[in-house]
C-alpha cells in the first residue's frame, strides 16, 4: 500500500485540533520530552568528550605513552639502530630516545618523589613530540643543555618546592648508586630550574625534564646510550593496540626487549572517566525512555479518541496494515521531528556553552579560566538520533497494533 495516505492521515491526526485537549498535552510533552532528552545527551556527551581530551592531552602528552626497553633493564647501546628497524605503528607521531629513573627532588629541606626523564632536544622528533609541552611553558626557556644540568619543572612540583627559574635543586637518582664501605651511596648531583611548565593536570606534580646526556651521567652511563625508546601517537589511546603489534615483534626479533604503555599507571584513572560517561549517558537517556513511554499514553489516548475514525477507515477499504502504518507514522513523526530539534538545540548549546555561562555569572575558573572543553564528535551525534527516533518507532509498535485491532461494527455501533 502506498505511504502517501498513512503519512497524510498521520499528519492530519498530529494537527487536529477538536478531541480532548489532555492527548494533544500529553502528545506535545512527549515530543518535548524527546528534544530535551537529545539536546541534553548532546551537550553532556560533547562536554565529557572535551574533558576526556584534555587529559589525555595533559596527562598522556607528558607521561610516556608506550616506551621500549631491555627486559633486564640494561641500557640500550644501539638504539639508532633498533629506531630504525622498530616496525611504522600507525598513528605514530615520533619515536624518541629516552633516559629515566625514579629519584627524588630536594629543594630547601623538601622531599618530593619524581620521575626524572631525560630528554634529547637537537633530535628532530623530539622536536616535533616534545611541541605539546612547549607550548604550556609558562616562563623561563624550554631546551635544556647539555652539560648545563638544567631542569624543568611542572607548576605544581614547583610550588610545592617553593622554587623559580634560576633556583638550584638536588636530584636524588634511584638507580647510579655506588657501594662503599659505608654503604650504598646514592648518584646525586645540583641541577639548575630554567624552566617552568603548567598542564594543569595531575601530571605537573611529578613533571621533570633535563638533558638525556645529564641523566645518563648522573646514572653512570655512557653519553650514547639510553634507557628506552618513547613512542608519541596522535591519539595515546593508540598506544594500546599498538603494544600488542610489538610483542610478536619482539619475540621473533628481538627477545630481549619489552613494551610498557600508559595504563599501567593511569588506566583506572581513563577506565573511571569511561564508566562516567557510559552512566551520563545512560541517565540522561532515560529521559528520551519516558518520553517514549508518554508517546505510547498519548497514542492509546489517541486512538480512544479517534476511534470512530479509524473504524470509517476500515469500512471505506483500508487494511489492518494501512491503520498500523498510520500510528507508525506518528511515531516516525515524534522521533524526526523531536530528534531535529534536539539536534539543533544540542549543537546550539554545545557551542556556546562557555558564553552562556558567562553571561549566568558562573566562574570560570575552576575549570583553569578557559571554560569548559567541548568536543563534538559526529559518530556520537548519529547515535544518539539513531536511538531517539528507534525509541519513537518501537513506542508506537503497540498502539499501531491495537488500532488495528479495532472492529468497526462495535466502534461505530452508537455512532
Amino acid at each position: 500500500m502506498p505511504l502517501f495516505a498513512p503519512t497524510l492521515l498521520a499528519w492530519r491526526f498530529s494537527r487536529a485540533r477538536h478531541g480532548q485537549r489532555f492527548t494533544r498535552f500529553i502528545n506535545r510533552f512527549a515530543l518535548a520530552g524527546i528534544v530535551v532528552g537529545t539536546a541534553a545527551l548532546i551537550i553532556v556527551g560533547s562536554v565529557m568528550n572535551g574533558f576526556e581530551t584534555e587529559l589525555k592531552q595533559r596527562i598522556l602528552g607528558v607521561v610516556p605513552q608506550l616506551t621500549v626497553s631491555s627486559t633486564d633493564r640494561e641500557p640500550l647501546s644501539n638504539w639508532q639502530q633498533l629506531r630504525s628497524e622498530l616496525p611504522a605503528i600507525s598513528g605514530q607521531q615520533a619515536l624518541v630516545p629516552q633516559v629515566s629513573t625514579a629519584g627524588v627532588i630536594q629543594a630547601e629541606g623538601r622531599l618530593r618523589p619524581v620521575l626524572l626523564q631525560g630528554i634529547f632536544p637537537a633530535d628532530p622528533e623530539s622536536q616535533r613530540a616534545l611541541s605539546a609541552v612547549r607550548q604550556h611553558l609558562v616562563v623561563g626557556r624550554f631546551e635544556p643543555t647539555a652539560g648545563d644540568y638544567e631542569i624543568v619543572l611542572g607548576q605544581a612540583l614547583a610550588q610545592e618546592l617553593d622554587v623559580w627559574p634560576g633556583d638550584r635543586v638536588r636530584l636524588i637518582a634511584a638507580g647510579g648508586g655506588v657501594f662503599t664501605p659505608l654503604g650504598l651511596v646514592p648518584a646525586q648531583r645540583q641541577f639548575t630550574v630554567i624552566g617552568i611548565v603548567a598542564m594543569q593536570s595531575e601530571a605537573d606534580s611529578q613533571l621533570l625534564l633535563l638533558h638525556g646526556a645529564d641523566v645518563a651521567r648522573l646514572l653512570r652511563m655512557a653519553t650514547s646510550q639510553v634507557t628506552e625508546l618513547r613512542y608519541y601517537f596522535d591519539d595515546p589511546f593508540m598506544a594500546l593496540p599498538a603494544q600488542q603489534q610489538l610483542s610478536p615483534w619482539f619475540a621473533e626479533n628481538q627477545p630481549g626487549l619489552t613494551s610498557l604503555s600508559w595504563r599501567e599507571a593511569y588506566g583506572e584513572l581513563f577506565d573511571a572517566v569511561a564508566l562516567e560517561k557510559r552512566m551520563v549517558s545512560l541517565m540522561l537517556g532515560l529521559i528520551i525512555a519516558v518520553a517514549a513511554f508518554n508517546i505510547v499514553s498519548a497514542l492509546m489516548m489517541m486512538i480512544q479518541d479517534k476511534r470512530a475514525d479509524i473504524a470509517i477507515l476500515q469500512t471505506m477499504g483500508m487494511r489492518r496494515r494501512g491503520i498500523q502504518c498510520v500510528f507508525l507514522m506518528q511515531g516516525i513523526h515524534n522521533g524526526v521531528i523531536g530528534s531535529f530539534f534536539g539536534l539543533v538545540l544540542g549543537l546550539a548549546g554545545s557551542w556556546w556553552m562557555n558564553d552562556i555561562l558567562r553571561i549566568l555569572g558562573i566562574d570560570m575558573s575552576l575549570v583553569g579560566g578557559t571554560g569548559l572543553p567541548v568536543v563534538i564528535e559526529v559518530e556520537q551525534i548519529v547515535w544518539i538520533l539513531t536511538a531517539a527516533c528507534l525509541l519513537s518507532i518501537v513506542a508506537t509498535l503497540y498502539p499501531a497494533w491495537r488500532a488495528s485491532r479495532i472492529l468497526p461494527a462495535q466502534a461505530l455501533r452508537y455512532e
